[in-house]
């Protein structure tokens, strides 16, 4: 639950400071009438990324046992890699994310309604498809889908508060310090989705040591819970996956801690 709440916090946040400045510049800038336009590419977005979400579950289902664990390893490889991409853009980016987001606007508007509607889907598709993908990964890891759906569904809700209540400007959030930190956490769930994809191929007999746990538990408990719902490593864990997840935490987590602090534009 902890982790895809933390998920659908950092990034529905993120989506929703981009739809914000993309309202103010439409209302600073008198075209308040396109308002409706921009909500549209954001509601396509929207649906683009559960309908992405859809087919992965979709396709799961479907495949041979192998066939599933094959997709499983393959989307949490894929999911870890564009979302430490996507953390370290952030940090690196959101200095100038309010500039660049204005400038497509400003681009976007002389070639009329579509190009603002395919601008805003844009802005906002990409926070979409990361999320749709590292959520997929991150229900596979947990044994019940009922806590991580009360993450998910808690994290998007409190996302979209705080995003609004920013942009009325009726809360003051130290934005910089709230990226750097769930950034960390980010990392930290990554590291743990990971580790599953490894184990993955492990299964299939693409890696070694398959055999050779750290710890393997039959059952739940509440220590393998605990850490399934945070780091999302839970009932079993090999001596491969334990020196890869070390390895992934301790270079991205050094680098991302010692680069320049996020600072990040709010709506105006």
């Amino acid at each position: 639950m902890l982790s895809t709440f933390l998920i659908a916090l950092r990034e529905g946040l993120e989506a929703s400071l981009i739809v914000g400045i993309l309202v103010a510049y439409l209302t600073r800038s008198g075209k308040k009438s396109l308002l409706a336009f921009l909500w549209l590419g954001v509601g396509v977005a929207v649906a683009f990324s559960l309908g992405l979400g859809a087919f992965l579950t979709f396709t799961s289902t479907q495949l041979s046992v192998r066939g599933e664990q094959v997709f499983a390893g393959t989307t949490s490889l894929a999911a870890v890699a564009l979302v430490t991409w996507m953390v370290f853009w952030m940090k690196r980016s959101a200095r100038g994310l309010k500039r660049e987001l204005e400038g497509k606007l400003t681009e976007a508007l002389p070639m009329g309604k579509i190009a603002l509607i395919f601008a805003s889907f844009l802005a906002v598709a990409r926070e979409g498809l990361e999320t749709a993908l590292f959520i997929y990964s991150n229900f596979k890891t947990v044994a019940s889908d009922t806590a991580p759906s009360m993450g998910l569904v808690l994290g998007l809700a409190t996302a979209i508060t705080l995003g609004y209540l920013i942009y009325r400007r009726t809360l003051s959030l130290n934005l910089g310090k709230f990226f750097t930190i769930t950034g960390i956490a980010l990392l930290t769930v990554a590291g743990g989705v990971f580790s599953h994809g490894l184990r993955e191929y492990q299964d299939l007999g693409f890696l070694p040591g398959g055999s050779a746990y750290i710890w393997h538990s039959s059952g739940s408990n509440i220590f393998t819970t605990v850490l399934d719902g945070t780091i999302g490593i839970g009932a079993e864990l090999t001596w491969f996956q334990f020196i890869f997840w070390v390895a992934y935490l301790t270079l991205t987590l050094r680098f991302y801690t010692r680069t320049t602090p996020v600072k990040v534009a709010q709506p105006q």
